[in-house]
């Protein structure tokens, strides 16, 4: 064989090969008679031809959503002022947090660890109150937040990504939004497999009478509760309690998307952007241990420690295992994620200054694709 090239970020740098595709991932290396060929795991959506490449659809606004949005951002420095100088008591103020962790523990524990991964098991009851917080969030509903998150999984940073940060940080964290999905996203999302998230009759349900809960968890429910419970003003109620706490919701969660998928270290697989960021886990629970994530998306925990402190999805599962409405909650095994950390890894985990022998390091990355999947493999046997 010849000499072998590498290109530094194929896929913001395609490798075009001899007979006119475009490579993304992977090494290209010239034989004995001078033909290029790509080397690695190459699979559907690291082909494209040039002319896919080169022609980039139109950009077209939805100006509805580009207006609701900034309605609701103006509403929630409007709400914010009124904290600091309407008289909001200390009971809507934490009324309002309560919200923040019940509905973030909706998307983080419900709609993402346990429907989109399928990380752990939960009773009816446990389902219920996760559907519950995922309405209060309002980001969808849980079927098409879940079948977006495995788009992006399954897609990350591609055309096909619904958020795809490589398209910078505005896109990442609310562009995508404004404008209509890329066609990529409609034609590869199509060949996600879903249909388990439709056995599910709570998922069913919500996905039926989406929008009269929306309206009555969302907005109603956070309004009347103070102004009824404490004689709070239906305006201060309003604006602090559904406007500013849902607003602050839905940037959290896009920081997942945007500022973990540029900004942190890269412990686990320095080929990929996703990043720890302690920052954006502290504010969403547990979420921005992004890194580690993607690398194994249905650890239970999404992070390799889990600790309580930047990680209270976690925590809040454990209590629900505790008491018998979650279970076979998955995790992956310390040796798999010590090998894959010293094989991929940019060197910032600590085991780099492990011995290589303390944990088999070299005998166990075979097992390792198993835990790689975007949910788990007797998961998928079951669907």
């Amino acid at each position: 064989m010849g000499a072998m090239k590498n290109f530094p970020d194929p896929r913001v740098v395609p490798a075009k090969l001899s007979n006119g595709s475009i490579v993304l991932g992977g090494q290209i290396e010239s034989n004995d008679n001078g033909e290029e060929l790509a080397l690695g795991k190459i699979d559907a959506i690291n082909r494209l031809t040039v002319s896919e490449v080169r022609k980039e659809p139109p950009v077209i606004i939805v100006w509805r959503n580009v207006f609701i949005f900034i309605y609701l951002h103006l509403a929630a420095f409007y709400g914010l002022y009124l904290c600091f100088t309407d008289a909001v008591t200390w009971a809507t103020l934490v009324w309002s947090y309560a919200l923040f962790i019940f509905g973030g523990f909706g998307i983080t524990g419900g709609a993402h660890r346990l429907w989109a991964h399928r990380c752990y098991k939960a009773k009816w009851p446990l389902r219920v109150i996760a559907a519950v917080g995922q309405t209060i969030a309002l980001q969808n509903d849980i079927y098409v937040w879940s079948r977006d998150h495995r788009v992006h999984h399954k897609f990350s940073e591609t055309d096909a990504d619904p958020h795809n940060a490589r398209r910078g940080f505005f896109f990442a964290h609310v562009g995508w939004l404004l404008c209509k999905k890329h066609p990529e996203v409609i034609r590869r999302g199509k060949t996600v497999d879903v249909s388990d998230l439709l056995q599910d009759p709570i998922v069913v349900y919500q996905r039926k009478f989406y929008i009269p809960l929306v309206l009555i968890f969302c907005f109603v429910m956070p309004t009347l509760v103070p102004w009824y419970c404490w004689g709070e003003s239906l305006r201060t109620s309003f604006f602090v309690a559904s406007i500013l706490r849902y607003v602050i919701t839905l940037n959290a969660t896009w920081l997942v998307n945007s500022a973990a998928h540029i900004w942190g270290a890269h412990p686990y697989d320095k080929g990929i952007n996703p990043s720890e960021n302690r920052f954006v886990a502290f504010i969403t629970s547990g979420e921005g241990w992004h890194n580690f994530h993607h690398v194994f998306p249905w650890d239970y925990k999404a992070s390799e420690l889990g600790n309580y402190g930047t990680n209270t999805t976690r925590a809040i599962i454990d209590f629900f295992a505790w008491m018998g409405l979650a279970y076979d909650l998955k995790s992956v095994p310390d040796e798999i994620v010590y090998s894959r950390a010293r094989r991929t890894g940019d060197g910032s985990h600590s085991i780099i200054a492990l011995k290589d022998n303390q944990f088999r390091l070299g005998e166990i990355h075979v097992e390792e694709e198993q835990f790689c999947e975007i949910i788990p493999v007797e998961e998928k046997r079951s669907v």
